[in-house]
């Protein structure tokens, strides 16, 4: 009997009877954080004796607050949930496997997600009209006519698969949707038994900011595509057991103070205190006076303070905002239920509460804080308002180049008339983003802000691109309920799309006279925007200097229209009596926007708004759709196309084979980043990808992004290890210059050449290859790309001083080897630079059923003489040498489900 069945016991809620697994009675459970208990859980339910067994159980019970990171558990989310930029591969390569299957003489309709799986469509509106009534029509017909073609390919797998949802674009932003609709806290399935279980909720999305979720209590955090698609499939992550930083609140927020600046300044003390690779948890009696909204605010922002997550107990708060947001009594009675059953209740007044051990502690007064914003370039770069202007003139001077005009340019268009535009205006001000249009208090003080400013006569100045892209239609009504969205449509912020739009960089093009202004006199102007990111290029190629700030402070930046400004002194403009008008007269009281949200704010709207979620427009329901259980791909697409990683695979895998004659690809130092090898951004006509594009008549203003067409693996293999940053020092081994970006040795043709190109002439001879480098190999966002397109270009293994825990395990995922040099060893040490051919031998052992600590490397110099050494297998789990006896993740799954 493993604790898995001791542990099975019956709950009662809503006057039904649940199975649950009990983890209450477990010695050592009482002091551990929320976080950490959540994770007994999850490991206790899915003990099946190899990769999660009883021992794993006890590592966590046994929890040292003090100690380092050092054990490794198996986390098994409960739920998937994607963004339409990073989840489209996951679903190629699902569609790809249904293909496999049918090759294999096997039902292809075995190929489902094994866990609810949900893609919310909201990466790809962009803000190409804006301060005219019908502007969010018109993007979204704009949106369809760009991407109709990933569209079709999704609606084709809403229908074709099972446990797999589509939200339609226009619905509302992948985060907000989560935490207002998706999202259970605890979930519910009938078992074998015919009894029904009840667990936890628990979700890894392909998007950094899934962390929102933590603010209603669910585990989770952003991951790559394939933890994300191993987890769609049933497969455990891998991860060490983290240290806890325990983030006590006390205190409530002052007047004047918003959920923004309280979320910059947490952020600002977590970058400081230095949270990455950690889990902060919420704590103390302080929290009960923080609404869920603020928590799912403050939970977003996990990622700029670069913790693992951000998350909240479950607590009365919870089971409001459950009832706010239309879920049943039934599901708001199983919550409350199971939490308190579980000791998984944070309500700290309760006499049985047992404040949790922490490994780290920090507490903020919420009376403390006073309004802020972030930048010019990074979300932990706080600067409080009262200080804003000084901060912008201090900074300035570093953006300005010889070429910047100091004096006004005259500027004529023909949609906001004649103006002049100088350094330090702003050119966007756009409400924005799942980090704040979740939160209903700050959403309803920007519509305050321009009801006072609209009375009195204010406009934003004329050269500022304003814009609201809310993260739900229950935003929208709620404004329109409160006659607010009359009073923003008179700023021009009438409504631009809902989703994602200019904190990912979609926020659109200006005016082409004011870019053409902005670039001819190299202008340093500025954008203002209530998202969490805001780094330098990402906001708009005309706007050097970003600043994140909350709702109701982006439409204020929009009336004064520069950064050069003090609230405190100048005034925003004056009123129909000539009188000044300051910020501070049309700033709503905390109480005034308290009336507002209480007052309309409703549980009807949720039901209204997600009653038919999945259902869509005219737009996508008017998609013409492949029908069957197959994809039709379409040779011709340049953004879909059937993955080649099962190409020619058999029903059992054949053994796996040591390494001979390898050359090195790549010869990297230390701190290669996912980033450094993934692609992403935009690409040059003359790159690999560009000649794919140019040579299928696609021209260079149509190429669109990496992100865009990651669907299609013949763009992403072309830019893999492409970054302009990358310098490969193999190269300078053979006497040429290193010249930055993705270019290598071909030792077959004698000359030096594109990564890509020179991967293909391997392939074709038959040469497999390997990758040397440095420490902290694979660093960074855990980009699917980074190990998929590795071994697309032939890549057999890498050996490093070290691996990101996260690309190792990737790596291996795609049927990669990861080796590490001897302790203290480096190839440097060695004498090794890339000439040398290899040979690795000792991987057969995996046949046997058991992974080797070591292989043994032979490394042959152009000379002749020989360098060896024995290299570390970093395969750290049986599941993981699972993986590679199969060539990946996916071939395990698919031919584990064909069983």
């Amino acid at each position: 009997m493993s604790l898995r069945d001791d542990q099975l016991a019956t709950l009662k809620a809503a006057g039904k009877d649940f199975d649950y697994y009990n983890i209450a009675n477990l010695d050592g459970i009482d002091h551990l954080p929320y976080s950490l208990k959540v994770l007994v859980e999850n490991l206790v339910r899915n003990i099946d004796g190899a990769n999660i067994s009883d021992e794993h159980v006890k590592i966590l019970l046994d929890w040292d607050p003090n100690a380092e990171p050092s054990h490794e558990i198996q986390f098994t989310p409960s739920r998937v949930i994607m963004q339409d930029f990073t989840g489209v591969p996951c679903i190629v390569d699902l569609a790809t496997m249904r293909d496999a299957v049918k090759d294999l003489g096997g039902d292809p309709e075995v190929i489902n997600p094994q866990v609810q799986s949900d893609m919310v469509i909201d990466h790809s509106v962009q803000i190409d009209k804006y301060g005219i009534a019908n502007a969010v029509q018109e993007n979204m017909d704009i949106e369809y006519q760009r991407n109709g073609e990933r569209y079709q390919f999704l609606r084709w797998g809403q229908q074709a698969f099972k446990n797999f949802r589509v939200v339609p674009p226009g619905t509302g932003i992948i985060h907000q949707v989560n935490i207002e609709y998706l999202a259970k806290v605890v979930m519910s399935k009938t078992e074998a038994n015919g009894n029904t279980l009840a667990y936890l909720d628990s979700c890894v999305g392909t998007d950094s900011h899934t962390t929102t979720e933590n603010g209603l209590g669910v585990l989770g955090w952003g991951v790559g595509g394939i933890e994300a698609e191993a987890a769609m499939l049933g497969q455990p992550i891998s991860m060490l057991v983290p240290r806890v930083v325990g983030f006590k609140l006390t205190g409530s927020i002052p007047e004047g103070v918003t959920a923004t600046d309280v979320v910059l300044t947490i952020t600002d003390m977590l970058r400081k205190h230095g949270v990455v690779g950690k889990f902060v948890e919420f704590y103390g009696e302080g929290i009960a006076s923080v609404p869920l909204a603020n928590r799912a605010t403050i939970g977003n922002m996990g990622p700029e303070f670069g913790s693992t997550c951000g998350i909240f107990p479950i607590d009365n708060v919870t089971l409001d905002y459950l009832r706010l947001t239309g879920r049943s009594k039934e599901q708001v009675a199983l919550v409350e239920a199971y939490a308190k059953a579980n000791k998984l209740w944070g309500d700290a007044s309760d006499p049985d509460y047992v404040e949790p051990q922490y490994s780290e502690y920090e507490e903020l007064d919420l009376g403390t804080v006073v309004p802020s914003i972030a930048g010019p370039k990074r979300p932990q770069d706080r600067i409080l308002l009262s200080e804003a202007k000084e901060m912008f003139e201090k900074t300035a001077p570093a953006y300005e180049t010889e070429k910047t005009v100091k004096d006004p340019v005259a500027v004529s268009t023909d949609f906001r008339g004649d103006l002049n535009i100088e350094n330090g205006d702003v050119a966007i001000a756009s409400i924005t983003s799942c980090t704040n249009t979740s939160n209903p208090s700050v959403m309803i003080a920007a519509g305050l802000i321009a009801r006072n400013a609209h009375a009195k006569g204010l406009k934003p100045k004329p050269w500022v691109k304003t814009s609201l892209a809310p993260g739900s239609q229950v935003v929208a009504d709620y404004l329109k309920a409160a006659g607010l969205q009359d009073d923003l449509d008179a700023l021009g912020y009438q409504l631009v799309g809902f989703g994602c739009a200019t904190c990912i960089g979609n926020s659109g093009p200006l005016l082409p006279e004011i870019s053409e202004a902005i670039n001819t006199n190299d202008l340093t102007v500025t954008a203002v925007l209530s998202g969490n990111r805001n780094f330098e290029g990402r906001i708009s190629p005309d706007v050097k200097m970003n600043y994140l700030a909350s709702p109701p402070l982006v439409i204020a930046y929009a009336l004064a229209g520069t950064m050069d400004f003090d609230f405190e002194t100048q005034p925003l403009g004056a009123d129909a009596d000539g009188n000044d008008v300051y910020l501070k007269d049309i700033w709503p009281t905390n109480s005034e926007v308290a009336a507002v949200v209480d007052g309309t704010v409703s549980r009807e709207m949720f039901l209204k708004d997600y009653a038919s979620v999945f259902d869509g427009d005219h737009r996508w329901k008017g998609l013409d759709v492949p029908e069957g259980e197959l994809f039709a791909w379409n040779d011709k697409s340049t953004y879909v196309r059937k993955q080649t990683f099962f190409d020619g695979m058999k029903a059992t895998p054949d053994p796996v084979a040591d390494i001979h004659g390898a050359r090195v690809l790549a010869l990297l130092g230390d701190s290669v980043t996912t980033d450094h090898i993934s692609p992403a951004g935009a690409f040059k006509a003359s790159s690999p990808a560009g000649k794919y594009l140019t040579e299928r008549g696609v021209e260079p203003k149509n190429f669109n992004s990496y992100g865009s067409r990651r669907g299609n693996h013949e763009i992403m293999v072309r830019g893999t290890f492409g970054n302009i940053r990358l310098r490969n020092q193999l190269l300078a081994s053979v006497g040429e210059e290193v010249t930055s970006g993705g270019f290598t040795y071909d030792f077959l043709a004698k000359k030096p050449t594109t990564i890509f190109e020179a991967s293909r002439d391997y392939i074709d001879n038959k040469v497999p290859l390997v990758v040397l480098a440095g420490k902290e190999y694979g660093t960074g966002s855990s980009r699917d790309w980074a190990a998929k397109g590795t071994v697309m270009l032939g890549v057999k293994a890498v050996i490093t001083e070290s691996f990101e825990r996260i690309h190792r395990s990737n790596l291996i995922g795609m049927g990669v080897l990861p080796l590490q040099f001897p302790a203290g060893e480096s190839y440097e040490s060695l004498g090794l630079n890339g000439t040398e051919t290899y040979d690795i031998a000792g991987v057969e052992k995996l046949n046997e059923g058991a992974t080797p600590k070591t292989v043994h490397v032979t490394a042959t110099h152009e000379d002749g003489s020989k360098t060896e050494f024995d290299a570390v297998v970093r395969i750290d789990t049986p599941g993981e040498a699972d993986y590679y006896r199969n060539g990946g993740i996916l071939q395990y799954v698919l031919r584990n489900l064909m069983k």
